[in-house]
């Protein structure tokens, strides 16, 4: 006998691929508000900072924050501002991480 949660699990899935698919074929003609718009302008900057903020705020060991890992998110921001470019940032970033964790 099949597990009833598999039917639950197949109609989430469903649904959630018909409303993001109503998204990509009827977005072309629904009008939002320019209020709406201009809000929506500040999704992904929020969503990058949850995704990221996390795992720059880290505690160590001992209860405090994560001092290499804090300047190393600090140097990628500057880098990615200067120059928008992803793999410079990463470079960036990582290369004083590991310098910072080499030294301390």
């Amino acid at each position: 006998m099949i597990d009833p949660l598999w039917g639950v699990i197949v109609v989430i899935g469903i649904g959630t691929f018909l409303w993001r698919g109503a998204f990509l074929v009827f977005g072309g003609r629904l009008r939002l508000p320019d209020l709406v718009r201009r809000g929506l302008n500040y999704v992904p900057p929020a969503v990058f900072a949850a995704l990221v903020m996390p795992g720059l705020i880290r505690f160590a060991e001992d209860g405090t924050l994560d001092g290499p890992r804090l300047a190393a998110g600090a140097v990628a921001a500057l880098v990615a501002w200067r120059t928008h470019g992803t793999l410079s940032t990463l470079a960036a970033g990582m290369v004083v991480l590991w310098t910072l964790r080499a030294v301390t």
